[in-house]
């Protein structure tokens, strides 16, 4: 009984943590983002979702009211735009204050995902993900800084990756632009929380998020789609962003400084601070004996996206791809 109660305690004590907070999300449409905004939600948030498809956005709100999230359209407040663009940024900002009258927390998940060998990536994937990864959350955060400084109130929440805390193999430009996240996460936690900002850095392992159909391949396209879809869809392997969201929500709640989804996540990220040569060493044999490797005569070949990959064959796991799919807003679809 004393159990039950104290659960019941904690629930309520999160929920007014967020409670009639008007939330920002970065890349809010589809996979972590929109289940963050659902969960906000029956936080009792307000939420401004961002992203750069309207018809997406569209599609995210309608599953919220589908999924009794929220009770009216107008609840939800949807900006289509490119956070790269510093400008676009600011009026994201802009539109949520004058629509809510502040923004008190920012969630950054806005991102993409390249998958290939290094030798495969030009330049432009490495710019790519620097400007979406990593630039889109610096800009809304240089714009909502001003605000939250004036009222010495609010969050910040950084959506890295484990891929922030240790390298992944072929998927370089990701990488690079989730450690500049990292630290960039760390730094602003570090500087801002006696100003009364706090900032949460979150560096989730794999998540079910549907989103290796939105995921860019290059190299051997079909062989890295394989390797990766499945890593992304597999229990045990990967979190549901069900449970992600709910971990996001507590550590928003519970003002927690840094928080990973997944134990794998965690154990990742303690060995590699301890033992990183032995990491990378692991990493290097992964690389070599299970990745695909690159093509002699094809290099930089034209990017192909996931949905434009050969799907799952076999019944169930392609039924659990459409799932996903389906749930995460990863197709028009639904």
């Amino acid at each position: 009984m004393a159990v039950t109660a104290g659960a019941v305690y904690v629930a309520s004590k999160r929920r007014k943590a967020v409670q009639n907070k008007v939330v920002v999300i970065a890349g809010g449409s589809r996979g972590l983002g929109l289940a963050l905004a659902q969960r906000f939600a029956r936080g009792g948030a307000s939420l401004v979702l961002a992203a750069r498809d309207p018809e997406e956005l569209l599609r995210a709100r309608q599953l919220l009211l589908d999924r009794a999230a929220v009770r009216y359209a107008e609840d939800v407040l949807l900006v289509p735009c490119d956070l790269s663009d510093e400008a676009e940024a600011a009026d994201l900002i802009r539109r949520a204050t004058t629509h809510f009258g502040r923004v008190d927390v920012l969630i950054n998940n806005a991102g993409i995902i390249q998958v290939g060998p290094v030798e495969e990536q030009p330049l432009a994937a490495f710019d790519e993900a620097m400007r979406v990864n990593f630039f889109s959350a610096l800009n809304t955060v240089h714009a909502v800084l001003p605000q939250m400084l004036v009222r010495r109130s609010g969050t910040i929440v950084n959506i890295a990756s484990i891929g922030g805390k240790l390298a992944i193999p072929h998927m370089l430009p990701y990488t690079a632009s989730k450690f500049a996240l990292t630290g960039f996460s760390e730094g602003l936690h570090v500087e801002l929380k006696s100003k009364g900002i706090h900032v949460t850095t979150v560096c989730p392992g794999l998540l079910r998020t549907g989103s290796h159909v939105k995921a860019e391949f290059r190299g051997q396209p079909e062989k890295e789609y394989q390797w990766f879809a499945m890593a992304a869809m597999l229990p045990g392997l990967s979190a549901s962003t069900k449970r992600a969201a709910n971990r996001i929500f507590n550590a928003v709640a519970a003002r927690k400084a840094e928080l990973f989804i997944t134990p794998q996540a965690w154990l990742a990220a303690r060995i590699h601070g301890l033992a990183p040569e032995t990491t990378q060493a692991v990493a290097g044999i992964l690389n070599a004996w299970f990745l695909p490797e690159a093509p002699a005569a094809t290099k930089h070949a034209p990017v192909v996206q996931g949905s434009e990959l050969p799907q799952p064959e076999f019944k169930p796991i392609a039924a659990w791809n459409e799932h996903l799919q389906r749930e995460n807003n990863q197709t028009a679809e639904q």
